[in-house]
């Protein structure tokens, strides 16, 4: 019996240690996943996964580095039109034109970012403009909903959209829109051609075709606003720079109240209370900042920033 007491014992000895042992070799086993684990773990970034892949980047973000990556949601994905149908037909170099645009090349937890409107900071692929104001942290505009994800080899801050990498100024952006051709025919008769391409930094509330239809003749044609008098083309000028921020506003920076413009001593009145509305020279005059398709705002161009308006403004 003596012998059987000491057995027993001894088997509970040895189970106790192999627990021990298994508990502390789990806790070695505990490490922190890699950008691209979190991103092929996570459920809302199914579609920023598949474009890794296509272009090629997985590897570059499982391997060595120190990388801030703003992961933009599958959701944030469908409202820029990047789904699976696009990301099938695009090539690996587009996609990672894009996907480049949203890595630093250096870890930056939110707590390290500077408060202050606009830091120009280089990304693989570009220079974005990073916010951090009461209302959080924002890039290009794009809103940081979810801050310092953390990885083995850097950080992840998800964000509500996509950011898209320009090599064109304001002009060249109105010019590749297909609902601005009014906008640009109306800038080229003003003459103001050269201040838009100029360094800046502006921000545009660029009137679409619609707007500019509503408003009637001479405003309504190509051929029109082409066929201006002189005296009408005057007008034509004060009108467009007061559509004209000379600084580089995102939705993220814009504050309510007024706002000065391009044209001296005009201001414009700002309203956040539902969605971005743009008053003008009369109570009646209000545009809406057009967010659908999401790329229609915070457009970022070279120099500066457009928002399509559904309203011309008039001072």
């Amino acid at each position: 019996m003596f012998l059987s007491k000491i057995t027993r014992a001894a088997a509970f000895a040895a189970t106790a240690l192999s627990f021990t042992f298994l508990t502390v070799s789990c806790e070695k086993e505990t490490v922190t996943p890699t950008i691209a684990s979190v991103v092929i773990d996570g459920a809302n970034f199914t579609l920023l996964e598949k474009a890794l892949a296509k272009a090629d980047l997985v590897t570059t973000f499982q391997g060595a580095g120190t990388f801030t990556v703003f992961a933009p949601t599958d959701d944030a994905f469908n409202a820029a039109g990047i789904n699976d149908a696009f990301i099938t037909a695009n090539t690996k170099e587009t996609l990672a034109a894009v996907l480049k645009h949203h890595v630093l090349g250096t870890k930056v937890a939110s707590t390290a970012i500077a408060t202050g409107d606009n830091a120009s900071t280089a990304t693989l692929n570009g220079n974005v403009f990073i916010t951090k104001n009461t209302a959080g942290v924002s890039v290009n505009g794009a809103k940081v909903t979810s801050a310092d994800v953390a990885a083995s080899n850097g950080v992840i801050h998800v964000i509500d959209r996509v950011l898209f990498p320009t090599t064109s100024d304001i002009v060249a952006t109105a010019q590749a829109s297909s609902v601005h051709t009014l906008l640009v025919a109306a800038v080229i008769k003003a003459g103001l051609v050269s201040t838009l391409q100029s360094a800046g930094p502006f921000t545009v509330f660029a009137p679409t075709d619609a707007a500019f239809i509503a408003l009637g003749a001479p405003y309504n044609t190509v051929a029109n606003i082409q066929g201006m008098t002189a005296a009408q083309t005057a007008v034509l000028k004060d009108v467009l720079l007061y559509h004209v921020v000379a600084a580089r506003v995102f939705s993220t920076n814009l504050k309510a109240g007024t706002v000065g413009t391009a044209l001296a001593t005009k201001n414009l009145t700002v309203n956040l209370d539902s969605g971005v509305k743009v008053t003008g020279g009369t109570a009646a005059n209000v545009a809406n900042v057009v967010t659908s398709p999401v790329r229609s705002f915070n457009i970022a161009t070279t120099n500066g920033v457009i928002h399509s308006i559904d309203k011309v403004l008039l001072p």
